[in-house]
């Protein structure tokens, strides 16, 4: 199979779809790998490392999507992408679909067969392609609240972790999955005053023993959010449905009740975001400001630490990616249910049924159109 790398083109998306050690993988195993000049810079890979293990540098981009029969990417194709999908491309990265109807309807119009990192499930239920990259944005989501709660930046003036006879920040965690987990653990390090609200009593109990004492934990629903509203300096968005829209447990009538310059950051935002006051941000123009309350909701965060993010995303990626090009995509996913799981498209058909659900549309089960 011939796998094609090109270089992202997202706002100040630095991270790459597969690293050097990948390609000499894919190369052992006699597949051929095409590689955009300097896709890797920005994770520090350069040109060089990826021609040694065995990667075509090739100077356009069309021609890396032209000649690849899979195309493995980071984030979402963007517009400028667009003209580059044909029928039978195997696209495999981030998705997102939910909140991208454009994108949606180009990927249906062209046919192309895309796999989506973040629906991939296994028996488990666990989601591993998706697990890494939101441990880097449960704790970025700490670190980023910090930075903006500082006066110069617009917020309240308030150090996370106190002072001794001045109490340390309030933090406000809405989902206790991976994203809040690792958001809890930065921000318990860091001093703060932490809790966590979840509609899952089990996975309420599990934080409990994790962290005993060092953070709240709430059962969720609308009373006892707002009332954590009033008194949180930092919100951290967390929640996720796999492949569909974020529920929005943030309205936006709460805010009036909130602390002026309050920071909310909103992981959720690449599935739509979980405030009412949401809307995707670029790491050029972060944050805004709705009835004084700071919202900061990047839509590929992790991108702020790309070599970090790269290695993390690739160590769980390639395995997957190996069996797509050793086997293909059919194959793949007759014989693995969590690859099925991650197709979101397939000739022309919405195979995901949160995605059609979150747009209004039909879908078709894999197996009827494959």
């Amino acid at each position: 199979m011939i796998v094609g790398v090109p270089k992202e083109v997202k706002d100040h998306e630095t991270r790459v779809g597969l690293v050097p050690s990948g390609v000499m993988a894919l190369r052992e195993a006699g597949h051929r790998v095409l590689v955009e000049t300097n896709a890797g810079a920005g994770s520090s890979l350069p040109d060089q490392d990826y021609h040694e293990a065995g990667a075509e540098i090739l100077a356009d981009a069309a021609e890396v999507w032209t000649k690849a029969d899979l195309v493995v990417k980071v984030k979402e194709p963007q517009p400028s992408e667009y003209p580059h999908f044909r029928s039978g491309l195997i696209l495999f990265t981030y998705l997102h679909l939910a909140p991208l109807p454009e994108l949606t309807q180009k990927l249906m119009e062209t046919k192309v067969n895309s796999v989506a990192y973040e629906t991939i499930r296994e028996d488990d239920g666990s989601l591993p392609l998706l697990t890494p990259m939101s441990e880097v944005a449960g704790r970025m989501a700490v670190q980023v609240g910090a930075q903006y709660l500082e006066a110069p930046n617009g917020g309240r003036g308030v150090l996370l972790g106190g002072i001794p006879g001045v109490a340390p920040a309030t933090v406000l965690i809405l989902g206790g999955g991976v994203v809040g987990h690792n958001s809890a653990k930065m921000a318990v390090g860091l001093g703060a005053h932490v809790t966590i609200i979840d509609r899952d009593l089990e996975r309420l109990r599990e934080l409990d023993d994790i962290y005993s004492s060092q953070v709240i934990t709430l059962a969720s629903n609308s009373l006892t959010i707002r009332d954590s509203l009033r008194n949180a300096d930092l919100v951290i968005g967390a929640v996720l449905i796999p492949g569909a829209s974020a529920p929005k447990l943030v309205r936006r009538d709460m805010l009036k009740g909130m602390k002026k310059g309050a920071v909310m950051v909103d992981v959720a935002i690449d599935q739509g975001g979980c405030f009412e006051t949401s809307h995707a941000t670029t790491h050029t123009d972060p944050v805004y400001f709705v009835d004084g309350v700071l919202h900061y909701c990047v839509s590929n965060m992790p991108a702020a630490v790309p070599h970090t993010s790269t290695f993390g995303l690739t160590n769980a990626t390639f395995p997957y990616l190996a069996e797509l090009c050793s086997k293909g995509l059919e194959r793949a996913c007759k014989e693995n249910p969590a690859i099925r799981e991650g197709v979101n498209t397939y000739g022309g058909h919405i195979t995901y049924p949160g995605v059609a659900e979150s747009q209004g549309l039909g879908w078709k089960a894999l197996s009827a159109v494959m």
